[in-house]
This record gives structure tokens, sequence and C-alpha cells, in this order.
């Protein structure tokens, strides 16, 4: 019988306390993976965030391994000599042939960084496979992604061998990898006996993350899922192997969530040891008393869009207009796309029903293919560049007019101030503006609209912002970024003038987006499925009153989930704007909890524990 996850931790903890004397002098630390200095998705954001305060633990010990990829490389590293221990490592390296490259990291904290070329053991790729086969049943495959990880598996393999030669047993090394691509180094370190503490964390499983898309019954048949058998069914068996080669052969294994730490149990065969949640460096979104005023600052670009958008078929008050939005991959069921849609079409007849002064503007923001931004959206963007040309150049002509008439004691006719010209100008600019077709859901002109499962459901709800709709819908399928015509702002920005982000996912390991969303002041919607969600409810039972909401989806039906996601919203819309001021001040208060500074603590009980297993 599996002793119970109390017991477990007791038994981490009284591991974690033996003597720290018994290991000599301060280890080294080595955290690899394919995202260091290469950003591909959210494991980016975890060490890029983290490594504050890494640095502030372990200094100079400490050092990333990821790929050398040259386009990200020219931005984000910075060579250095070759000097200290991970220094004198890459030096050996490259004399034994290898291309490695060694520097920093130029984000907060400037880490030391090793850079692994993985085309530097392209030649030896046959002999690499035939001995993960051999020694660990890892299937070889035609996959590129495969190979690379192969070759860096066998690069990192390499680099630790020389570091823990040149250390043991002076000081001890800990080797710290994330996600299948860095894994394979890990059983192949264990079947050479290496001296050093490894430790794997799995983000999500490579099968949970293909069996979960769009599968609602996902968590209930999770139990009785062989892993094997399904990554052979998605023809991920090669990926799968290694990930689970190396979750039973690190000395410690973790995950992020005990969501996750569910799918490891059953399809990796291994429980976790224990859980590293993900945080962010909140100091780097911290905008102290300011951020009430980036509210108002960037809610009102947010209005500028409404306008360009929507005002030229109809108007609606944007003193009552609430902008909420999701974001995130285009991952339609995984993230709760569906049913925030639903949920949507919902609350527009809650809100028509009760004839509420409301507007609801709804952003969709994730990558979706797309040709080009729609001729429409630019047009009407366009015309509001030259709306402010004409009432800046009048309001500037009229304002010296009426200085001088009030100077000579007049009050004068403001028609009369204004030159025939700016009129004439403005007149055609409204004719042309009011013109416009009806306002569209789509910002852009997508590859394959018939078939966009986003597209096809808000046709399906009706929810095409007709002008008796209370809430509008627009979907913008790129990234929010400072160099689109539309928004002209970063994602941060954005995201600070928005009201709330709702991010109901049924399939979220961890879930950056409302982490992010909170940490900008922002209320936000999660679900229970997601390791964000699943850590409010065990650890912050008030989530709901600091404007973290937890949508229940694991034990809930579609329908229900939908509802309840529905009433969150109505009664978000509902709340008076000085209600809404003191949820963003809760919300922003409490986003302290989530810096690296108090969950970093969970990767240090990591290292000491695998320390402690080696030791014994």
């Amino acid at each position: 019988m599996a002793p119970s996850k109390a017991a477990s931790t007791d038994k981490n903890k009284a591991e974690r306390t033996k003597s720290v004397e018994a290991r000599g002098s301060e280890p080294l630390l080595v955290e690899t993976a394919w995202e260091v200095c290469n950003q591909v998705g959210g494991i980016y954001t975890v060490l890029r965030s983290k490594v504050q305060s890494m640095v502030g633990r372990w200094g100079n010990r400490y050092c990333l391994v990821g790929p050398y990829n040259p386009e990200t490389a020219e931005v984000e590293f910075q060579p250095a000599p070759l000097v200290g221990p991970f220094g004198k490592a890459v030096h050996q390296l490259l004399e034994m042939g290898y291309r490695v490259h060694y520097g920093r990291w130029l984000v907060s904290g400037r880490p030391l960084v090793v850079l692994l070329d993985v085309g530097s053991v392209g030649g030896a790729l046959s002999e690499i496979k035939y001995r993960a086969w051999a020694d660990h049943g890892i299937p070889a495959s035609d996959d590129t992604k495969v190979d690379d990880a192969m070759a860096f598996g066998e690069m990192c393999r390499a680099f630790l061998s020389v570091l823990a030669e040149a250390e043991t047993p002076r000081r001890p090394v800990v080797a710290h990898f994330h996600e299948w691509q860095a894994g394979l180094a890990i059983p192949m370190l264990r079947s050479q006996s290496w001296p050093g503490s490894l430790v794997f964390t799995t983000h999500a499983t490579l099968v949970g993350r293909y069996l979960a898309t769009g599968n609602p019954w996902f968590y209930d048949h999770l139990s009785f899922l062989d892993g094997d058998e399904q990554a052979q069914r998605f023809n991920v068996h090669a990926q799968h192997r290694i990930e689970k080669a190396a979750a039973h052969a690190a000395q410690v294994f973790t995950t992020v969530s005990d969501i996750t730490a569910d799918e490891c149990t059953h399809l990796l065969g291994r429980t976790p040891d224990m859980l590293l949640p993900n945080g962010l460096d909140i100091r780097r979104f911290t905008a102290m008393h300011e951020f009430q005023t980036l509210h108002q600052q960037y809610k009102e670009r947010l209005h500028e869009f409404s306008i360009g958008h929507f005002f030229p078929n109809y108007n609606f008050d944007l003193d009552n207009t609430l902008y909420m939005f999701t974001s995130g991959r285009y991952e339609y069921f995984n993230k709760g796309m569906d049913l925030t849609i639903e949920a949507l079409a919902r609350l527009n007849h809650r809100l028509r029903e009760a004839s509420s002064p409301v507007t609801v503007v709804f952003f969709i923001i994730t990558r979706a293919p797309f040709r080009s931004i729609n001729v429409h959206a630019l047009q009407s963007r366009a015309m509001l560049n030259e709306f402010r040309a004409a009432a800046d150049a009048v309001k500037e002509s009229v304002g010296d007019g009426l200085f001088l008439a009030a100077a000579s004691g007049e009050i004068p006719d403001l028609n009369v101030l204004m030159e025939d010209y700016w009129r004439l100008r403005l007149r055609r600019a409204i004719h042309a503006w009011r013109s416009r077709p009806r306002p569209g859901v789509l910002t852009h002109d997508l590859v394959d609209e018939a078939s966009d499962p986003v597209l096809n459901q808000l046709r399906t709800c009706r929810l095409l912002n007709h002008e008796d709709d209370p809430v509008k819908v627009v979907f913008h399928p790129d990234f929010v970024q400072a160099t689109n015509p539309l928004f002209g702002m970063e994602y941060d920005q954005f995201v600070r003038g928005c009201h709330l982000g709702v991010f109901p996912s049924f399939y979220e390991p961890w879930g950056y987006t409302p982490l992010e969303s909170i940490a900008l002041g922002v209320p936000a919607v999660t679900s229970d499925l997601s390791g964000f969600g699943s850590y409010l409810q065990q650890l912050v039972p008030d989530h709901a009153s600091k404007g973290m909401y937890v949508v229940p989806r694991r034990h809930s039906d579609f329908h229900a989930a939908a509802e309840e996601l529905t009433e969150r919203l109505f009664r978000f819309v509902s709340l008076g704007r000085r209600d809404r001021i003191i949820l963003r001040n809760s919300v922003e208060a409490f986003s302290e909890h989530f810096d690296w500074s108090n969950l970093s603590r969970h990767y240090t009980e990591a290292h000491d524990l695998a320390l402690t297993r080696v030791s014994r």
C-alpha cells in the first residue's frame, strides 16, 4: 500500500534535516533545460523569473545549461572568460572537440550559463541512440526533436562528468533537469555511477497533454491508463520513455502541482517526492501606489480600440464598459476557451434580461494562423488618427482665438473660431467613418476561418457583436505587443488596462496567465484543474475575497461549470466601481505571496533532499 502524502512529506523533511557538515563544502548547482536562453514555452518564464532568487542563494555556484541557438544567443547571451569550476569544465569540453559556449544570461541576476551546440555530436548520434535503447529501453525515432534531445542529453552527460571529476569529493554537485528534452542525461549518469545528486522536474507529462485534449473523461479514466500503451498510440513512445527513465533514475523526482502529480503516478509509474509550485519575480510587476493610475491610463488605450472597432457602427457608454480577456496557447479545449465562450453567451443573455447598463468587451488573445490584420481594422485605426489630428489642430486654433477674445473682454462664438478647412475635413472623415460595416469579431484574416473552433462556437452562440448585445467579443489571433498597430502597447500594459482575466482551463499543469494577471493587480478566474487553482484552494481558503476565483471543473460536467463561470462573471459585472478598486487593491497586495523569494524555498528543499539521499 502506498504511503500517505503526509507520511511521505515527513520522511522527506527528516532526510533533509540530516547534518549538512557531512556534505563537505558548499555544493554547486547546475540547472538544465531546453529553454535556457531559448524561449519556446512556459518553462522559459519559470527559469527566467526564478534566476534572481537562485543567484541570491547560490551566487557563482549556480549555472544554467541549455542548447545553443544562434538567433536567441545573439540577444540573450554574453560570453565570459573560462574561469571558475564551470568555465574550466567548458574548457575541457572544448579540448575534447565539443562546441560549447560559456558566459552570462542577460536577464535580471545575470547567471552563469553554458550553451551546448548539439550539432557537435551529430556524427555520434547513431551510437547515442543505440546506447539509449540498449541501456535504458528508449527506442529510436525519426523525430528531429528526439534527435536533438538525445544529442543534448549526451552533451549534458559529458559536461557534468567533467565537472564532477574535477570537484568530487571536494564538494558535491547537484544537477536539476526540467522536462524530457533535458532528461536523457539522468539515466546515463546513473548508469555510470555519477557521484552527484540528480533532480528531475516534469512540468506536464507528455502523454497526459495528448490524452487530455478533447477528452472530458481524462481525469476519471486516469487510474486505468497505461502510459507506455498510450505513448505508442500517439506516436510519442521515445519521448515518453525518456521522460519515464528520467523520473525513475533521479534521486528526487518533482512536479509543479498535485494535478500533475496524479498524472506522474499513473502514467510514469512514480509518485513525485515533492511539489515545486511556480512563482514570478513580482518586483518586476510592482507599481506600488501607481497601479490604479496605470490601470486608468491603459484602460484609456482600450477605450480607444473600442471606439475604432465598434463606434463606426454604433456607440455605447465607455464609462460603463468592462474589459475582460483570456490568453495563452491556442489549445481550444485544454485552455477552457470552449467553456469561456459558452459562459459569455449565457452572460450576454442574463445582462440583456437584467437591462444592465454595463457593456462587456471580451478579448480572446492567442496565436492562430492568419494572413494579415483585417483591412477594416487598419482603416478604423487610420480614421482615429485622422480625428486625433483634426481635434488637436482645432483645439490649438480655437484656443488661441479664445484667449485673444477673452483678453479683449469678449465671449466669442466658438463656431466662428473654427476654420472652414478643418470643418470640411472633419465632415468628410465622419462620413467615411459612419459608412463602415458592422463590427466583426476578428481583428485579423485567418488562414482557415471555416474550421476555426473559436470562430465557429462564437457563430453558434450568436456572439457576433450585434448592437443590442451587452457582451462584445474581439478575437485577436496574435499576441499583444508594442509594435501592433491596433493596440500599440505591451501585453503587461494591456492586462493592466483590463478588469478581469478569465482562464478556466481543463488541462493546465500550473497556469502562468492567471498568476501574471494578479501580479499586475487584475482579478482572475482559474479552475480547480489548473495547478495554480488547486494551489489556491488548498493554501488560500479565502481566495475569492482576494479577487482570485476558482471554477470547479474536476467533478463537474461542462454545463455545471459553465453556469458557475457565468455566475462569477455576472457578480463581477454587478460590482460597483469602488468595489472593483478594493478588489484590485486586494489582488495586488496578495500577489507578493507568489514571489520567488517565497516559493524558491521548495527548490531548496528538493536540492537538500537530493544531497541527503546521495550522501547516505
